[in-house]
């Protein structure tokens, strides 16, 4: 069957391997198996039990524990990569060089350098890196990000997210790294800009032997003087997954536990009355209208993802969530924690 990749007809199927089979990992493998053009040929985990578990699971496909299988295989063109993040760089680098298309779960790298290499080899090699923050490809979303295109909530003013629970505690990464990637991605695509400064504060309370910050407050300014605060915390009693957009027409509420009202758009602001000639005649007036309850619809996003990566390979789109977003995602994370052990102090972005 003729490649369409080569522009030559219909489009054959992605020969693919996942490398990762721990927590996110078999969500990897499920979407990308079930893609009717994709073929899935060898998983990768080195540990046996996640292995067995595996063949079990999928018996027409090799299971490994060595990833150089794939890399040395010239048949395999994509890779899937969920392994710890000090892992990434050097799978990565290897996927890349090896002539293969990168999917690499978030966060792209363990520092901007990383990152920026991985870049510069895909650019170079001219290959697709899509990195997975996933939360782009939430319908919820998706229809934020269209209200705000359409200019129904006017300019942004400011963000207020909050990302809070019990947990989940990881032992090699504090909670900046482990949840603000959502936010920070989620943010510069609602936008299509990245943010110019970041500040941070955080305490460990938990992990103290470890230094590992459980509780974070990021601020961060975007472009147009656009104003965002991101509360991450593994030490919080209640699920919270929530982001406030102010506008200067309406406000908006996305909340992304709850099961049937995930956006909320309240006709509610403040307008100020026409000029008066003194000061006791000036008065702002406060708008209190409907609040919408839009229809959302219902698909799985890592399904979604997983086939928006094919279709990148098989040149049908661009990554949303490309090597420079997960480049400018992972330069955030890594000045928001140089700001928390300087105590706060603003750091500039971008460079």
């Amino acid at each position: 069957m003729p490649n369409a990749r080569n522009g030559q007809g219909d489009t054959m199927s992605t020969k693919m391997a996942a490398i990762g089979c721990g927590y996110w990992g078999p969500n990897l493998i499920r979407n990308f198996n079930s893609l009717p053009d994709v073929e899935l040929a060898t998983i990768c985990d080195l540990d046996e039990d996640r292995r067995n578990h595996m063949s079990a699971l999928y018996s027409d496909i090799t299971v490994t524990d060595d990833y150089m299988t794939i890399i040395n295989d010239a048949s395999i063109e994509a890779v899937s990569v969920a392994t710890p993040v000090t892992t990434h760089f050097p799978i990565g680098k290897a996927v890349l060089e090896a002539g293969k298309h990168l999917f690499i779960e978030k966060p792209m790298c363990a520092n901007a350098e990383e990152s920026r290499e991985l870049v510069r080899i895909a650019e170079e090699k001219n290959l697709q890196i899509m990195v997975g923050h996933i939360f782009l490809f939430v319908p919820a979303v998706r229809k934020v990000k269209s209200l705000i295109e359409s200019g129904d909530l006017g300019d942004i003013h400011y963000v207020n997210i909050r990302r809070l629970n019990l947990g989940i505690f990881q032992k090699d990464a504090n909670v900046v790294w482990d949840l603000a990637p959502h936010d920070i991605a989620m943010l510069n695509y609602l936008f299509d800009e990245a943010p110019l400064t970041v500040s941070a504060t955080g305490k460990c309370y938990v992990q103290k032997n470890k230094d590992i910050e459980d509780v974070a407050f990021l601020t961060l300014e975007y472009p147009n003087n656009k104003l965002v605060s991101i509360h991450v915390s593994w030490l919080d009693p209640d699920k919270i997954r929530e982001c406030t957009f102010v506008g200067s027409k309406q406000m908006l509420v996305y909340d992304d536990v709850s099961m049937t009202e995930k956006i909320k758009i309240f006709d509610k602001g403040v307008d100020i009355m026409p000029h008066y000639d003194d000061y006791s005649g000036f008065h702002l007036a406060y708008r209190h209208g409907d609040i919408v309850i839009p229809k959302i619809d219902q698909a799985e996003p890592l399904k979604i993802e997983c086939a928006h990566f094919i279709d990148c390979i098989n040149g049908k789109a661009t990554p949303l969530s490309d090597g420079t977003m997960g480049l400018q995602v992972v330069g955030g994370l890594e000045k928001a924690c140089i700001s928390i052990k300087e105590g706060g102090k603003p750091q500039q972005l971008g460079s």
